[in-house]
């Protein structure tokens, strides 16, 4: 059945709706665009269902839990949207850094000449069953040339880009905009979600500096770094808090609800001396007598250290790998909602050997204390995004306002869904 059809549409000018589909949970806010600036008049979130490490594994439960979190949402909005900016985080992101240049027949660059060299750039990113997720220019030389940020209307010979895409694998991304077009809403533009995490929480200054962002979510571990203000390098894995839960079940022998409850109440990294007899109880699996049993947060604390040591080797390996590191610098920025883990930024500085710092998204207005937490980084790091011109999405597109080639391709894989 749809939707009530009678509310105004998202379609109105200056209202923005962005939707964040997690694992642990689903996410959608809604703003709109006012004299004082970008205010949010809609939050709605929900318990993820359907979702494992960021994939999507059943479209029903999926759909049930997406549409329950934008209904909420629009309700406290007043407005129905018809669209919404979606972060990804599934398909294996990959980025690619790489050069297009291209001669300019008639001496002056027109918008042909930018679009040709975006699609030559989509074309060279989408091979071997890959979806393109995100471009944006790093450098642009007029003639070899640098220095020029928008070339359209300019003298020149030759046209070059230095670009960085980000791509996933289609199926898992397919699968992702499918939950989407369930929801009645069409997808307008996809974010990778290390971006929009870096961009809620790092500063202007660090993102001009050199910064990397680590997002480390329920069921995903995503990196972004940035450089001189470019958006460099992203990834993403499927490694994040539930697997610190499922250490604890299997350690204490306790249910998933009860472990998640001690994670976040008595989990710590770093122990104080005070954590030796700092004791708290728990129930077990299956017994119904009420037995209670008793360990101390230090004992927590060594079934908790071996998983983020695992994490920090895998971000240590990314850090190794990664050619844009010499460029972004050594700060360390962590969010998401593991990373209020206590003492993991301590713990991670000592292992990573740089500093490290927690942060939350930025401010925003109309957004309610409970979704400014470092949870809430990736949904809010969209909004800001889609309403600002933000560091790093210095993505080119038609002034004529024709849809990317991209997106509708997404639109018949959703009429292709129902």
């Amino acid at each position: 059945m749809g939707r009530d059809r009678a509310r105004p549409h998202s379609g109105s000018k200056g209202v923005t709706g962005v939707l964040d589909i997690g694992t642990s949970k689903i996410a959608c806010l809604i703003a709109a665009a006012g004299p004082a600036g970008v205010r949010v008049i809609g939050v709605g979130h929900q318990r993820a269902e359907g979702v494992k490490g960021g994939v999507v594994i059943d479209l029903d439960r999926a759909e049930q839990a997406a549409r329950a979190a934008v209904a909420a949402a629009e309700r406290m909005a007043g407005v129905e949207l018809s669209e919404v900016h979606v972060a990804v985080s599934c398909g294996r992101l990959k980025s690619q850094n790489f050069s297009a240049r291209a001669e300019i027949a008639s001496g002056v660059v027109r918008e042909d000449d930018v679009r040709r060299l975006m699609t030559a750039g989509q074309a060279y990113v989408e091979q071997g069953g890959r979806a393109l997720v995100h471009m944006n220019e790093v450098a642009l030389r007029l003639d070899g040339a640098p220095g020029v940020r928008d070339p359209r209307g300019l003298a020149a010979r030759e046209l070059a880009f230095d670009l960085h895409a980000v791509t996933a694998d289609e199926a898992p991304l397919r699968n992702l905009l499918m939950v989407v077009g369930r929801c009645y809403l069409e997808p307008a533009t996809h974010v990778p979600t290390p971006l929009a995490s870096a961009i809620a929480v790092a500063t202007e200054d660090e993102r001009r500096l050199g910064v990397t962002v680590v997002d480390i979510g329920a069921g995903t571990a995503s990196l972004a770094m940035f450089a001189e203000d470019r958006f460099v390098y992203a990834c993403a894995a499927p490694i994040g808090g539930t697997q610190i839960t499922f250490d604890i079940a299997r350690a204490l022998h306790t249910p998933l609800a009860e472990a998640e409850r001690i994670k976040a109440l008595y989990g710590t990294v770093v122990c104080a001396p005070s954590d030796e007899h700092d004791a708290f109880t728990y129930s077990s699996a299956g017994e119904d007598d009420g037995i209670l049993y008793h360990m101390t947060k230090a004992e927590l604390a060594e079934v908790i250290r071996p998983r983020i040591t695992a994490m920090c080797h895998h971000i240590r390996q990314r850090l190794e790998e990664c050619e844009m590191t010499a460029y972004a610098g050594r700060c360390l920025v962590l969010t998401g909602g593991t990373s209020q883990l206590t003492g993991l930024a301590d713990f991670m500085a000592a292992e990573l050997g740089r500093p490290v710092r927690v942060a939350g998204p930025q401010a925003v207005a109309g957004l309610p204390p409970a979704c400014s937490s470092p949870a809430f980084s990736t949904a809010v790091g969209l909004l800001v995004a889609e309403t600002h011109e933000a560091a790093g999405r210095r993505i080119y597109r038609s002034r004529d306002g024709e849809a990317e080639s991209y997106l509708k391709r997404v639109g018949s894989w959703l009429r292709e869904g129902f």
